[in-house]
């Protein structure tokens, strides 16, 4: 049953487009806590590529699902689900308004919708998978999904192994296509969803990216992929940031050139998250800096 009284406010948008600032101010303003739905700063290991929060930004506001993970453990979108729920009815009981901020598109839905639930594979078939994608890479497993369900071959994004991996796994264990069993179902939330998106004019919102990465590299990113080298086959670590520099430590390519592949890389993951938010007309969009206006927006909203 819906409580009209118990708000989640999602804050959503581009990476680099400044959504942490301005979650921990509305976070401050309304006393509340603030759940992340980053799925890349879900791990501990890897903080200084995936931008998460510095320690004084976590102290000014209660943060959930930063760092609780390691890139050796198992996690998926439907465990976050579960979990993310699982925070969610205990927070509720204490606040009215609770944040949820992050760029991670399909986990954010995963909370607000629902997924839909499928059974998971035996260890050794995910393992089989995984040795394919390791000795093979991801070019393999997009061939295995073209021929296995080019239905949702069609649809996914075919650079993220994830998601090919789970299709693959769920065709394996179900004998089924992967897209004839997505039913796509809104599931019930018993607390009220308010979508926020922040944008910016694209040159802005690009620039920010190019003057992020650079703040990466001066913070000693290279030191931190050096760091993870022997754990580099893990899905964890098949991300932006990592990937260019793993070709660098490899002497593939320049520090120069990495980094350019880095800004390029992230402005088209940038790209695709737009899309991602576009697809549906329940987001309110503001600039990051239009604070007060969000605060007044909220004000009215959640009464």
């Amino acid at each position: 049953m819906l409580n009209s009284g118990k708000y989640l406010v999602v804050i959503a948008g581009p990476t680099a487009v400044g959504k942490t600032d301005v979650a921990i101010k509305l976070a401050k303003e309304f006393k509340t806590s603030i759940i992340s739905a980053d799925s890349r700063q879900f791990y501990k290991e890897m903080s200084i590529g995936t931008a998460k929060p510095d320690p004084q930004q976590l102290n000014e506001v209660k943060h959930y699902f930063i760092g609780q993970l390691s890139i050796h453990d198992y996690y998926n979108v439907s465990l976050f689900e579960n979990d993310a729920l699982q925070r969610l009815k205990s927070l509720f009981d204490q606040q009215d308004i609770l944040f949820m901020v992050g760029g991670s598109g399909l986990y954010i839905d995963a909370v607000c919708r629902g997924i839909d639930d499928f059974p998971d594979p035996e260890p050794e078939y995910r393992n089989h998978l995984k040795g394919i994608f390791q000795d093979e890479g991801i070019a393999k497993l997009q061939e295995m999904l073209l021929e296995t369900d080019p239905e949702y071959f069609s649809k996914v994004d075919i650079n993220n192994p994830n998601r090919l991996l789970r299709a693959l796994e769920v065709c394996h264990v179900t004998g089924k296509k992967f897209s004839e069993q997505r039913l796509n179902n809104s599931k019930q939330r018993d607390f009220q969803i308010i979508r926020i998106g922040f944008n910016l004019p694209r040159p802005e919102l690009f620039s920010r990216i190019e003057l992020r990465v650079d703040q990466m590299i001066e913070n000693g990113l290279v030191e931190e992929v050096r760091s993870l080298m022997p754990y580099r086959h893990l899905n964890a670590l098949n991300t932006v940031g990592y990937k260019e520099i793993f070709e660098y430590l490899d002497s593939k390519i320049t520090l120069p050139q990495a980094i350019v592949n880095i800004k390029t890389s992230t402005r088209r993951y940038a790209k695709r998250q737009l899309t991602w938010f576009n697809r549906t007309d329940e987001y309110k969009w503001f600039e990051p800096t239009a604070v007060n206006e969000i605060t007044n927006y909220l004000t009215m909203t959640c009464k």
